[in-house]
């Protein structure tokens, strides 16, 4: 009898680590890269179970830098706790409801700023398991690039058009000069060489 108490009793550790060991908090991507200004979407996910209650699920999810650490989201028991996030993310983090109850933490970033660059992290606390996961964003600064670099091949050449034909009309302009400068002195040289006999 006692034997099997103690059997019972180790069986039921046994399930108790494996039922802790099998949940699991996994990100979508292990680094995402995006510039200033921009948006993004982080993505986790974790270990279901058949009818789970939010009530039961809390979500901890934050950001670190080498300055410091940012509180992105605070979700207690179910319930979102806007007081608990840091003002560098205010009324820039919006957190998808609608798909935590299939095991996703699915956050929207908006008007990224470079500070927003580190490691962000979520920790997952259900009634059946605790974990967290982690993955890194780059924000790079966006770079305000000058005119010709973002002038198009098209519109070099339509700007290039009015140089080429300045050019055309230059030399028009200089190739009928000189047909007139030629047919002038044509002119005078006949007249020199009819004038000699005229005047006798």
């Amino acid at each position: 009898m006692t034997c099997r108490i103690l059997l019972l009793f180790i069986l039921f550790i046994l399930s108790s680590c494996v039922c802790a060991g099998s949940f699991v908090v996994n990100v979508t991507q292990s680094f995402y890269q995006a510039k200033e200004n921009q948006s993004i979407t982080l993505e986790w996910s974790f270990t279901t179970i058949t009818g789970l209650s939010l009530n039961s699920l809390s979500v901890f999810c934050r950001l670190f830098t080498d300055v410091k650490a940012f509180v992105l989201l605070h979700v207690h028991q179910g319930v979102e706790v806007p007081e608990s996030q840091d003002q560098h993310f205010a009324g820039r983090i919006q957190l998808d409801k609608d798909v935590l109850g299939e095991g996703r933490v699915r956050l929207h970033v908006s008007r990224l700023r470079t500070a927003d660059s580190g490691l962000y992290t979520c920790d997952v606390h259900t009634s059946y398991g605790t974990d967290s996961g982690e993955c890194r964003l780059l924000v790079s600064a966006a770079r305000d690039r000058p005119e010709s670099e973002t002038t198009s091949g098209t519109s070099l050449r339509k700007d290039s058009q009015p140089e080429s034909r300045g050019r055309i009309g230059l030399y028009c302009a200089l190739g009928l000069t000189a047909a007139l400068v030629l047919s002038l002195l044509v002119s005078a040289f006949q007249k020199l060489r009819i004038c000699p006999k005229t005047c006798r």
